[in-house]
């Protein structure tokens, strides 16, 4: 592969950007994720040729298309899996994972996990609109409890998924939540994730104009967003507000809403610690609160050995244990026989 060393002219956005004319629906939320993506790519100083897009199966799975590098749009829920294989096989890729929340939750959720679990260096976006938008409007893993749709015309009675807590569970090393819209948090939770060493998982919270419009409104409009979203700021207090005048209180363990006034002040407000397992956990599960803002930015990171440099080194190993293989000895050992 090309050495770092060896770029000369600096990349721009416009050198991630495809031939390809975008294929989304006018207005959909995956329009600002795509230039989000083009935007911080240019400033990982890798070589264009060393980035790899592998999608599954949903809107959100045209992405490689769109991107001017290497891609493979791949099958439903196996994303992670291909992705997995290429990183593996060659650990200088900088290997991005583009899903949706019905391909990663669902068909694709025996694979999500366990990637995670192995903690192979890549980075998984999911793209959460709780709908199925390319199958015309189903209930997804994310919808919420009691959603009507095409297929629950009296509302759906499964319980959701909690990505944040499903990724925490499963042993995930970095786990985030962007909202599509928000471009200066996202632009920083992608470089932050895109320079963790292990799988990092993006949440996007995406709008899916013609199926679910509207879904996360409250986060994004200018005359509610300040008193429903958390933004998680390491070392910080977790304020809220219009004029921050809101913050989070733990009670035992659970979040209670305080105003800063005369009866609380700041020293009342918990501060948020992003290595801090059992405090992600508590904030994961905020993700379908009525009552309590919902938290936006980085939920916990841990520096953890990667898979593909743990096979490395065991391959090393076993070279200097058994010296290094005869394919051809090995293809002629015992066991074996001529046909005539």
């Amino acid at each position: 592969m090309t050495d770092t060393n060896t770029m000369t002219t600096p990349l721009t956005r416009k050198d991630f950007v495809s031939n390809q004319e975008v294929r989304w629906c006018p207005g959909c939320g995956d329009y600002a994720i795509l230039s989000q993506v083009q935007k911080i790519l240019p400033k990982m100083g890798i070589p264009k040729e060393n980035f790899l897009f592998v999608s599954g199966i949903g809107c959100s799975s045209r992405f490689p298309y769109y991107m001017e590098t290497y891609g493979f749009h791949s099958i439903h829920g196996r994303a992670t899996a291909l992705a997995s294989g290429a990183k593996v096989a060659n650990p200088e890729l900088s290997v991005w994972v583009i899903t949706g929340d019905g391909d990663a939750m669902s068909i694709g959720g025996n694979h999500f996990i366990h990637t995670l679990r192995r903690n192979i260096d890549m980075n998984i976006l999911m793209f959460n609109n709780r709908i199925y938008g390319l199958t015309k409007g189903q209930y997804s893993p994310t919808s919420e409890i009691g959603k009507v749709t095409k297929s629950s015309p009296l509302g759906s009675l499964d319980y959701p998924f909690n990505p944040p807590a499903l990724a925490l569970g499963a042993g995930g090393t970095f786990i985030a939540r962007a909202i599509d819209r928000d471009q200066g948090a996202s632009l920083e939770i992608l470089e932050r994730a895109a320079k963790h060493k292990g799988t990092s998982f993006v949440e996007y919270y995406q709008n899916c104009l013609i199926f679910n419009d509207g879904v996360f409104s409250h986060l994004t409009e200018k005359n509610t967003k300040d008193d429903t979203v958390l933004h998680l700021v390491h070392n910080q207090p977790m304020r809220f507000g219009k004029d921050n005048n809101k913050g989070l209180r733990l009670v035992g363990s659970q979040f209670e809403v305080i105003e800063l006034g005369s009866k609380f002040g700041i020293n009342d407000v918990f501060v948020h610690n992003e290595n801090d397992k059992n405090l992600a956990m508590l904030l994961s599960e905020l993700t379908y609160s009525d009552v309590l803002p919902t938290p936006v930015g980085i939920f916990y990171v841990k520096d953890t050995p990667t898979y593909e440099t743990m096979v490395e080194d065991q391959i090393e190993r076993a070279i200097k244990i058994k010296g290094k293989g005869d394919l051809n000895k090995l293809f002629n050992s015992s066991g074996t026989w001529v046909v005539e």
